[in-house]
């Protein structure tokens, strides 16, 4: 095994035996998919990708970079970027890549968690078998969210629970829930805030599904009714969860913007699959010049958020920390997404308006539904109005406006 040194032969060896284990592993009935809807809903997974959410969690790289001791691939970042350029070569994606467990949960853990913690906790969620929710904003605490009220009393031998959480994206199908609670209501509203690991398996948690436009209902309204948790439960210290919560939205930007890789799915090119709807001229090229410098455009933005995406990485190895880069991403990949969904619809015409039917493809019906669902994209982790205040108060150092003097 080649994973944890740095020569050159090594890494080679590496890359061949990441080629041949994806040969062997790899459904084929799912190369250059896009599972994105199937992963996400619930729904019950196909054979195939149940096979391959197995495969890859037994082998540790669905989290190439976690410790070996709970189930990850222990691989060196080098590795781990070769991993990685091997599954996109392969039509090959990483199925626990739309879960809040790897991108979110887990991270934080092994920034904050105890040993029994992450022993308890991280082999479920790197084998896929373990899903995660995480409860933030509550009716009366969005964008300010250190409002928040649900209450968390000490009952000396568990915590008792009590309140509303909304927009906990997956909740009704979570096993447990990473929730921003209010530990000690005397203190001012950023101090008295601790973060809890709530089973979400116990009689006093209700989730309600909130049904969005696009078909799909991955938000849910989430109650706890008198819901305990034990006392080792609180990650990190006792009402210093804001900054526990802080440090989860670094990761969840960082998942976002595909700060955190992940292999490839589909294979197409993006102008290869609008040239399949749009008319071409005798070279070969689009035939709408319009279309085609808006598409140029397209290209190159994607290219400039990947390569500050690249350079993101790249800084945060000195402390491990994401850089103010972050920011600028989220809004970044926002954008491109938001971007190539519209002008796929267009591409598509008509057949890229289907709800249901013969007609179209299985592609095409969840074209509109990616586009409905990829509205979204503007508001959660931090709306894009909040994202540019931060850039343009930390990064650029421009004056606060917003503030009466």
């Amino acid at each position: 095994m080649a994973d944890d040194v740095g020569g050159e032969l090594d890494l080679e060896a590496f890359r061949a035996e990441a080629r041949e284990w994806l040969e062997a592993n790899f459904p084929p009935a799912l190369k250059g998919k896009n599972m994105a809807n199937e992963l996400q809903d619930g729904e019950t997974p196909s054979a195939d990708l149940m096979l391959w959410r197995q495969r890859i969690g037994d082998k540790g790289w669905a989290t190439p970079m976690w410790p070996k001791k709970y189930g990850g691939g222990g691989l060196s970042v080098k590795a781990s970027r070769i991993l990685q350029q091997e599954m996109a070569k392969a039509g090959a994606f990483n199925p626990l890549m739309f879960g809040m467990g790897i991108t979110m949960i887990g991270p934080t853990l092994l920034d904050y968690g105890t040993e029994e913690q992450l022993a308890q906790h991280l082999p479920g969620i790197i084998k896929g078998t373990v899903r995660w929710c995480v409860g933030y904003s509550e009716p009366g605490a969005g964008s300010d969210l250190a409002s928040l009220q649900m209450k968390c009393e000490d009952k000396g031998d568990h915590w008792l629970v009590n309140g509303q959480k909304i927009w906990t994206s997956g909740a009704q199908y979570s096993d447990w829930c990473g929730a921003l609670v209010r530990t000690d209501p005397t203190a001012k509203k950023h101090d008295g805030i601790s973060f809890l690991l709530i089973n979400m398996r116990q009689p006093g948690v209700e989730t309600r599904p909130i049904k969005l436009i696009a078909g799909a209902s991955p938000f849910c309204e989430t109650f706890f009714t008198d819901a305990t948790a034990t006392k080792d439960s609180i990650l990190g210290e006792l009402n210093k969860g804001w900054t526990v919560g802080k440090r989860l939205l670094q990761h969840e930007r960082a998942s976002q913007t595909g700060a955190m890789g992940g292999g490839g799915g589909r294979t197409e090119k993006f102008q290869d699959l609008v040239k399949r709807y749009v008319e071409t001229d005798e070279t070969g090229k689009i035939a709408d010049g319009n279309l085609r410098s808006r598409l140029t455009q397209h290209l190159m933005d994607a290219q400039a958020h990947n390569l500050t995406l690249a350079r993101a990485r790249a800084e945060s190895l000195n402390d491990g920390n994401p850089t103010a880069a972050a920011s600028v991403l989220k809004n970044s990949a926002t954008h491109v997404a938001q971007t190539r969904a519209e002008m796929t619809l267009e591409a598509m015409g008509h057949q890229g308006l289907g709800w249901e039917g013969d007609a179209f493809t299985a592609e095409e019906l969840g074209t509109v539904r990616g586009w409905l669902g990829g509205k979204a994209m503007s508001i959660y982790g931090g709306s894009a109005e909040i994202q540019n205040n931060i850039i343009s108060k930390r990064i650029l150092g421009l004056p606060d406006t917003t503030q009466s003097t």
